[in-house]
This record gives structure tokens, sequence and C-alpha cells, in this order.
């Protein structure tokens, strides 16, 4: 049996419609924002950071999977609400994670994209049920999961009739401790062989620290990545999440200068 994630099953690439936007196509779409909403003044000022310098959809958790539960843990519908208020008013459309089955409604009421984290990517009963509608899903790969296991997640949401999946490297587990996460850039045209659907690269987690990310989303940009997740803050000391991997407005609009230059250089733009 073919599977419907592989490249045997479609030959061309998959190309996946969220708004006015495209993954997959000859644009590398930057997706940026905070790690997580904590008030109308912060997303709102992360949004326009965003749309200034080049961004083209908005992030920013909600609801938020936190290995120690005393950690924010997210607005859930009010930070939703905030996500909504931002994207009007700097007109980008917006991904945002869903954990749970019972929150798929709500979340599918205000955002344009479903995220599926990576302690979720293995969550079948999730993946299923966002199979049965048609918003696009961005499905990170798990923390300690093979590029056969990312497919093969992809493949119960595509297996219910949803085709709208771009796939997301974050980084794996690996006996390194200087990062976050070890950035498996090899995965980009790896999945690219194996695969039709996009993939993007998520920096941000991958290394954990904000003075790594810019280099890593040049390099993942030129092994082929259709587009970046990126962490943006105003003010990172005081965020309530991973502050110490978020760009500041200054370094974001470094980032993204050269990184339209490196895109030309591959024969595709960064509006």
């Amino acid at each position: 049996m073919t599977l419907l994630s592989r490249r045997e099953a479609h030959q061309k690439n998959s190309v996946i419609q969220v708004g006015s936007i495209q993954f997959g196509g000859d644009e590398i779409i930057i997706i940026a924002g905070p790690c997580a909403i904590e008030s109308k003044t912060q997303m709102i000022a992360c949004a326009k950071v965003a749309k200034q310098f080049g961004a083209k959809m908005l992030r920013g958790g909600a609801f938020k999977p936190r290995s120690n539960p005393y950690n924010f843990e997210g607005l859930g519908k009010e930070g939703l609400e905030i996500l909504k208020e931002a994207s009007l008013e700097v007109n980008l459309p917006t991904v945002t994670e869903v954990l749970d089955i019972r929150d798929i409604d709500l979340v599918d009421k205000y955002a344009d994209m479903f995220q599926v984290g990576a302690r979720n990517m293995q969550n079948f009963p999730l993946l299923k049920e966002l199979g049965k509608g048609k918003k696009p899903v961005l499905l990170k790969r798990g923390m300690s999961a093979t590029i056969e296991e990312l497919l093969l997640a992809a493949e119960h949401i595509l297996a219910g009739g949803n085709p709208n999946v771009v796939l997301c490297e974050r980084g794996i587990r690996t006996f390194e401790r200087e990062t976050r996460n070890t950035l498996s850039l090899s995965a980009v045209p790896l999945i690219k062989e194996l695969s039709h659907l996009p993939i993007i690269v998520d920096p941000s987690h991958a290394t954990g620290q904000a003075s790594l990310v810019t280099s890593m989303s040049h390099a993942a940009i030129a092994a082929g990545a259709d587009g970046l997740m990126l962490e943006i803050h105003t003010d990172p000391e005081e965020a309530l999440c991973d502050g110490k991997q978020a760009l500041l407005p200054e370094d974001f609009e470094k980032m993204m200068i050269r990184a339209k230059k490196i895109a030309l250089a591959i024969d595709r733009h960064i509006s």
C-alpha cells in the first residue's frame, strides 16, 4: 500500500493554502510571534513587529503544554481572542496549538491553522479528528521521533481526508546539552525526497538560544525549508515562556535582511 504522505502517492510538491499565503511554493513563509500570548498589549506589539519586518503569519500559544505544571500554561480562550484581534490588526493569518480534541472547535473559531506540537505528534485520536476537517495542520516532529514516525503521524491526518498538512522540524533530543535540542537540518532535504508535503523549520525551539536562531534560520533556508517558525518578543527578559530563545525586534529585522538574500540565491523568495 502506498502511503498518502509519500512521494510515490503524489509526485508534485503539495502546496498548502492558509488564508492568502501558500506553503510549498516559491515563496518561503516566515511565521513569527511570541511563544505564549501573555496580554493584548504584548501580542499586538509582537504582531506589529512581525508584520513590519516581513512575516506572513502570526504565531502565539493560548494553550501551552509545559513540562513543569507550575509554569505558565497560557490564557486559553482569552488568549485566542487576543490572537484574533492581533490578526485583524495587522492582517496576517494565524497558527496556534491545539492540545485536546475537546478544544478543536474552540481553536477553529479563532485560528487559520492548527498546530500539533512535538508532545502531541503521536496523539493519534487528536490527529484523526483533525483529519476529519479541512483546516490546515502544522505538524511538529516529536522530540524523539524518527522521520518515518513523523510521516506516519501525518498519515493519520491525510487518511481522514484532510490533505492540508505542513511538517515542522523543531529539533530532536540527543546527548548534547549545550542547546535545547539538536536541529536536524538534514531532515529537510530528506523529507523532500520522501514526501510531497511542505516542511518548515523552528530554529527557536531547536536551539533554545536567541544567539543561535539567526544562523540556523539562514541554514534552514539554504537547506530548502519552505518556511521558518520564529519566536519574537519585545521584552524577552520578562517573557512568561521561553524568553531565552526569542529574538528582539532589531535582531529579527537583521535576520530577515540576510534571509531574503539567501532565498534569492536558491531561486526562491521572501516577500
